[in-house]
């Protein structure tokens, strides 16, 4: 189980914390009983795919087919699309798995921006290769992702003609409607389906994400089993679990003018959980003008860059590290230099593990020392099941957390603003009116 300490939070006492139990017990039952805003997105909650049922294993099936004939697989998608499937292979097999050339096909994201030099760099690189599709896209219409989709589907039947690309394309979209499965219907992909009732950024343990993460040789089942047993270990311990409680440190923090989060890491490797907690509390918490900021660092080499702010800057910030139990066995050691002209013989024998470790309790106190709060979430380290328990236990904090804040946790309609723009400027039918408006605000920039 995912654990979570704040003692070392300076100056938050047991009356702070109790302070927020009306509002952590109206979220409770907002989670637990589907009574809140955007409970019809509630479907997360329960897990609708369970290690070895029948669409795990239909997905399963996807993948092995996907592992034996394809040397890439590129993922079309943006936001939740891919977020979460790019930081569960980038924590368990390493941003470097593409050329580690362990057997596992290379897995690239395309599709979450509107860089052609990216584009057709990403293409470059499957040049000579066997090559899938993932398509990830509840609409179809999505502007990044379709664009991209588009040019996708015209190289891969110019590669292998138009009955052969169907069978190496695959579409996790609505199950019943939409451009996308109206298209895969038409061409004969085979379909998973993003359920009704789970948003982009709470479904990676949906075929969303488990598909390319299965595909790029992650234990999905273990994956899927560890968010099962942090479930029934949360709803268990009910108010006193740890999730809850660190949805209201957060609003703990809040309440005394911290206006920013940051997760903390000190393995690159987690970056891209760090991406993905970005879009989870961003868009369930940025509404009506409320919310903390969510960001995310990788110390110690962030600490060469923003470790001066963190330490002395405006006071508008808290840490909160994702601390791994345990270290890597393989851990490289300093060895013995006899003539010890950079004086570090002082770490031979050491692992990288136990100076990283020595590093951020160094940097927790000087932290501490210099006015900024540090929280803890602690999870069982780099294997699929510890990476699905803490999975869940940030679904879990961050829908508590949006609830506390009274907002809606599950929609996003600020997204909306810069797509109603986009379109009209450039010509989209249905979105004439605002343009001439917003051309001429352009001439004020």
């Amino acid at each position: 189980m995912v654990g979570f300490r704040y003692k070392q939070a300076q100056s938050v006492a047991e009356t702070d914390v109790r302070a927020f139990d009306g509002l952590l017990k109206k979220a409770d039952e907002y989670i637990k009983n589907g009574s809140g805003r955007g409970s019809d997105f509630l479907g997360w909650r329960d897990i609708g795919i369970r290690p070895g049922d029948a669409e795990h294993e239909r997905i399963k099936a996807a993948a092995a087919r996907i592992r034996a004939n394809s040397d890439v697989l590129l993922v079309v998608g943006i936001g939740g699309s891919y977020l979460g499937a790019r930081a569960v292979i980038e924590y368990l097999k390493t941003p470097y798995h593409n050329q580690l050339k362990n057997g596992d096909p290379e897995v690239y994201f395309i599709g979450n921006s509107f860089s052609g030099r990216e584009f057709n760099a990403v293409m470059s690189l499957c040049e000579g290769k066997r090559v899938s599709v993932n398509v990830i896209s509840k609409s179809g219409t999505t502007t990044e992702s379709a664009v991209a989709f588009r040019l996708v589907k015209k190289y891969m039947e110019e590669c292998y003609g138009r009955e052969e690309a169907a069978k190496r394309i695959f579409a996790t979209t609505d199950a019943r409607r939409g451009a996308l499965k109206s298209l895969a219907d038409k061409e004969g992909y085979e379909c998973f389906v993003v359920p009704d009732d789970v948003g982009g950024r709470f479904s990676v343990l949906t075929a969303v994400g488990l598909l390319p993460a299965e595909a790029a040789g992650v234990d999905t089942g273990a994956l899927l089993a560890g968010a099962v047993a942090e479930r029934e270990s949360l709803f268990a311990a009910g108010l006193d679990n740890p999730a809850y409680t660190y949805a209201v440190l957060r609003h703990v923090m809040l309440s005394r003018g911290k206006k920013c989060e940051v997760l903390v890491s000190y393995d690159p490797d987690f970056r891209f959980m760090g991406e993905w907690y970005k879009q989870l509390f961003g868009e369930s918490e940025g509404k009506e003008h409320k919310g903390l900021f969510p960001a995310s660092v990788t110390y110690s080499s962030d600490l060469h860059s923003l470790g001066q702010f963190v330490q002395e800057g405006s006071p508008i910030l808290f840490e909160t590290i994702a601390l791994p139990r345990g270290s890597e066995k393989d851990s490289p050691r300093v060895p013995f230099d006899k003539e010890n002209g950079d004086g570090l013989n002082f770490l031979a024998g050491k692992t990288f593990d136990e100076i990283n470790e020595r590093a951020m309790l160094g940097t927790l106190l000087a932290h501490r020392d210099g006015g900024t709060e540090s929280l803890i979430v602690d999870f069982g380290g780099r294997d699929a099941r510890s990476l699905g328990e803490l999975i869940y236990f940030f679904f879990i904090a961050c829908a508590a957390s949006g609830y506390m804040l009274e907002v809606n946790p599950f929609d996003q309609p600020g997204v909306e603003a810069y797509k109603k723009n986009m379109f009209a400027l450039l010509g989209k039918p249905g979105y004439e009116e605002g343009k001439a408006a917003l051309e001429e605000k352009i001439k004020l920039i």
